[in-house]
């Protein structure tokens, strides 16, 4: 039986480190912090008996829980990344827990008037009677994915613990940096040495996800020509104006607000202008790659366009891709989503199969040679104030864990 207290105090001992990564930060891990929390769990991987315990230069742990089976069996991984996002304040978390939640508003923050409340976040409403752990409105929360780690550690503990569960070589890995896009750019696929892997790093209770969205960046830049206004007629070109032709000219309600479920769009995260020059960033998501490469030629042929109507050089587009949808790499071995599947189901948890919309370090790992498709962790509302986790859901996805390492123990080896 995994308990329930044992789970709060590691998720809160480890909630309580800031780990925020910097996508200016051109070291990796990103920030000296991130630091902290990795030692932390190396000593406390030794600690509960895993072995083989590493940590390198640039933060990536990995150890071994060895196989007690006498034949061969697959290798399978489990990983999550330990940094949390910039886009909201990770330093001085105050987890709040609220025990047998009753399906109303809860209060976060009396004095700032911080309330986390079902009539917005409709999915509270599935976890009437159990326990929450919030913030208390001033920061993030972690969940994403301090959540998946301490799922992970829990479970290498039980199965340490309860030598009866057969299970095959376990590795382990913890990243730094996923939050900015940069958590498998150093991770070593052949040292880790696992056949497949499972990132635990979803939402809700019961995701299973294989499939993701096929991600670029582009940067676009306007050039302009400033001089005096009053005798601007004729020479003034105002950079602003052609960035709002350009903006105006990629469909508008194929944007993040106006999508959702296997729907694409272009996203404009920031912009930056003045008369001389204007900065558009944009990320391009889709999941359907011919869509996604049509994405991009939209953005290019609009370039081009405006190049021809104000001059050559005017406008720039440098457009890079990020990452692609795993489901071409996960597909050609659906046995290991069909074990994570059946493991969902012997513990009686309905398995939510559906794509990402974003990318997780399990994308960028698949086409490094490591299939890695995405399961559960239990947080809701990331990279926010209102992010909040489930204890029972946190049990339940190292339940997961446990069991698929049986199920896959009954596979015959790679």
């Amino acid at each position: 039986m995994i308990s329930k207290d044992h789970i709060i105090k590691r998720f809160i001992s480890y909630v309580t480190i800031d780990t925020e990564s910097d996508p200016h930060s051109e070291t990796t891990p990103s920030t000296a912090k991130q630091w902290d929390l990795a030692n932390k769990l190396a000593e406390e991987l030794k600690v509960i008996g895993m072995q083989d315990v590493n940590i390198d230069e640039n933060a990536y742990i990995m150890a071994t829980l060895p196989s007690n089976v006498d034949h061969d069996v697959p290798t399978i991984g489990f990983i999550a990344h330990f940094d949390t996002s910039p886009d909201f304040t990770g330093a001085n978390v105050k987890p709040q827990i609220h025990e047998n939640y009753l399906g109303g508003d809860i209060l976060l923050n009396k004095k700032e008037r911080i309330v986390l409340s079902p009539d917005y976040f409709e999915d509270l409403r599935l976890y009437i009677g159990q326990t929450l752990i919030t913030t208390d409105g001033t920061t993030l929360l972690g969940a994403d994915d301090k959540a998946g780690i301490c799922e992970i550690v829990s479970a290498m503990e039980y199965l340490i613990n309860n030598p009866e569960i057969k299970h095959g070589k376990i590795r382990v890995g913890f990243t730094p940096d996923e939050e900015i896009g940069r958590g498998a750019h150093k991770f070593d696929v052949k040292k880790f040495g696992a056949d497949w892997a499972y990132t635990m790093d979803g939402s809700q209770i019961g995701e299973l996800e294989y499939e993701n969205f096929n991600a670029a960046s582009a940067v676009v830049k306007i050039k302009g020509k400033i001089v005096h206004p009053g005798y601007a007629k004729g020479k003034m070109i105002n950079s602003m104006y052609i960035a709002t032709e350009f903006i105006n000219s990629l469909p508008r309600m194929e944007t993040p607000e106006h999508t959702e479920g296997y729907q694409g769009f272009f996203h404009l995260h920031n912009m930056k202008g003045a008369v001389e020059e204007t900065v558009l960033e944009y990320i391009i998501r889709d999941h359907d790659r011919r869509h996604f490469e049509a994405r991009k030629d939209v953005m290019q042929k609009l370039t081009d366009e405006l190049n021809l109507q104000y001059g050559n050089e005017t406008v720039t587009a440098t457009i890079k891709d990020q990452y692609f949808n795993m489901k071409e790499k996960v597909e050609p071995v659906m046995h290991i989503v069909d074990i994570a599947e059946e493991a969902m189901k012997a513990l009686g948890i309905t398995p939510l199969i559906k794509a990402i919309r974003g990318g997780t370090d399990g994308s960028q790992l698949s086409y490094m040679g490591l299939p890695c498709p995405n399961i559960f962790a239990g947080g809701h509302n990331f990279h926010g104030r209102y992010e909040y986790v489930p204890v029972e859901s946190m049990i339940k996805a190292t339940e997961v864990i446990c069991k698929i390492v049986e199920l896959a123990a009954l596979q015959k080896e790679a």
